[in-house]
């Protein structure tokens, strides 16, 4: 093994491990996955010393890892991924952050790009006004406190039920858009006033809606099963989550455990991984008030799904069922679950904490739904709005040294202070629209944030992934238009 300045332990091309002599307090190792050209910037974004802090937490099993898009975040690194044992592990509010489920899906359509192209600058304003984006915007549906306790509890489903979307839609997403074990009782009522009037609304920061084109297909077999036939058809990306409501879950317990951690004779090396056994008190209410922040977002989505086919219908002059506009599949983000993983030879029950990281379990694992069986399940990984996005799926090398995790994203490369003082968001706009790429945002500040060059290189991410077997590529997508808050 190759030695990498002093500290890091190259396994392979795509794998590093951080040692437990890094820090006196670390119980197991950390690996981190990327490629060599990656490490200065995960230097600089000190995330050595945060996978290093997650690996101190009590129950940490196997070891405390950083997917390739991984950065600096509040407690776990953005990117970080750790499994907690029951009988004596810990559930941290920073391993799963504020936006809990926040997550993207992902739509086909019958339509090809050439199709598009000359309704696409109306599609996207349509879009724009129909569904509500910006820093705290309310939208159209305010909940009384027996709905919104309906939602918090029943997720996709209840936007089914009232008339966003259609049973087919939960299928093909995630624990099918509702956790059991929500308890809307756990949830405050600070929360629950936030998420009344948000529901089906964007926000603010990296969410978006991006109208897309497939660009190549790598795994044309694969591709089909998900309904993707061929490169120029469009496709539809939703990134949003929880909104206020998961803001002031994360906010409620954080505070809720920093006063606990004493009483079960915890210490954690940052107060940003403030704790609670998994199986305290503390620690069953945020899993169930979690469980609810997690059904609000799949809601939310779902609500989003259904404006989003909408609009299509209304630009194109066409009714749903001709232009497909099928969902393909939808992950969450931002999340800790109870999962079953086989660890050292051993079937164990498992609290794993994936945050800005997805899920990424392999072919004929049983929670995937019988259309995935063969293939795995997909895992949609968004890049920056103004250069590509990637559909892969997950691998049975995931499930033996991740926990069936992978990537979520690009990953930041510049805060959103530094991203405003490279580039005004005009001058980005403009350079969008001579990419052919057209964009609608409410803030001019807000879109220089989330400017290309404030990400990594998706496709150097995607490599990373890939090469180290975490996740298989599908296919990639390319712009056409997109909202942003």
């Amino acid at each position: 093994m190759k030695n990498i300045r002093g500290v890091l332990e190259q396994i392979d091309t795509f794998r590093w491990r951080l040692p437990q002599s890094y820090s006196p307090c670390m119980r197991v190792p950390g690996i981190i996955y990327a490629s060599e050209q990656m490490l200065p910037h995960i230097n600089e974004e000190r995330v050595l010393g945060q996978v290093a802090n997650v690996a101190c937490l009590p129950g940490v099993t196997g070891c405390s890892l950083a997917m390739p898009d991984v950065h600096w975040g509040y407690g776990f690194p953005i990117g970080g991924v750790a499994a907690m044992r029951l009988d004596d592990g810990v559930v941290s509010p920073g391993g799963v952050g504020f936006d809990i489920n926040c997550g993207v899906r992902l739509l086909t359509t019958c339509l090809d790009s050439a199709d598009l192209q000359p309704r696409i600058e109306a599609l996207v304003n349509e879009l724009y006004t129909a569904i509500p984006s910006g820093l705290g915007v309310s939208g159209k549906i305010h909940l009384n406190t027996r709905e919104i306790n309906s939602v918090l509890e029943g997720g996709s489903r209840w936007a089914v039920e009232h008339g966003f979307g259609k049973p087919e839609d939960l299928a093909c997403t995630e624990e099918t858009g509702w956790f059991t074990g929500s308890s809307a009782g756990c949830v405050s009522n600070l929360a629950k006033e936030r998420g009344a009037s948000q529901l089906g609304t964007l926000g603010s920061g990296n969410h978006f809606v991006e109208i897309a084109a497939v660009d190549e297909i790598y795994a044309p077999d694969t591709a089909r099963v998900m309904g993707i036939e061929r490169p120029g058809q469009v496709v539809a990306w939703i990134h949003t989550g929880s909104r206020g409501l998961g803001h002031q879950v994360a906010d409620d317990y954080i505070k809720t455990m920093l006063g606990a951690m004493a009483k079960y004779g915890i210490t954690v090396p940052d107060r940003q991984l403030a704790c609670c056994p998994v199986n305290s008190s503390e620690g069953k209410d945020y899993l169930a008030a979690i469980r609810c922040a997690a059904n609000y977002a799949w809601a939310n989505r779902q609500m989003i799904t259904h404006l989003t086919r909408e609009a299509f219908a209304k630009v194109m002059g066409a009714t749903l069922n001709s232009l497909g506009l099928e969902l393909l599949w939808d992950v969450a983000h931002n999340i800790a679950k109870l999962e079953t993983h086989i660890w050292e030879g051993q079937r164990i029950q498992l609290c794993v904490h994936r945050k800005g990281a997805t899920r990424a379990f392999p072919a004929h694992h049983p929670d995937l739904p019988a259309r995935y069986a063969s293939t795995g399940q997909p895992v949609l990984i968004p890049g920056d709005m103004g250069r590509y996005s990637f559909v892969m799926v997950g691998t049975q090398r995931a499930m033996e040294e991740s926990f069936g995790s992978t990537c979520h994203g690009a990953g930041r490369l510049k805060s959103r202070i530094a991203a405003r003082k490279t580039i005004d968001g005009r001058d980005f706009a403009a350079l969008l629209a001579r990419r052919g790429i057209v964009v609608r945002a409410g803030s001019i500040s807000g879109l220089a944030e989330e400017a290309s060059g404030a990400y990594k290189d998706i496709s150097e991410v995607i490599e990373v992934a890939h090469g180290a077997g975490l996740s298989d590529k599908v296919l990639r997508t390319r712009p056409l238009g997109v909202i942003k808050g």
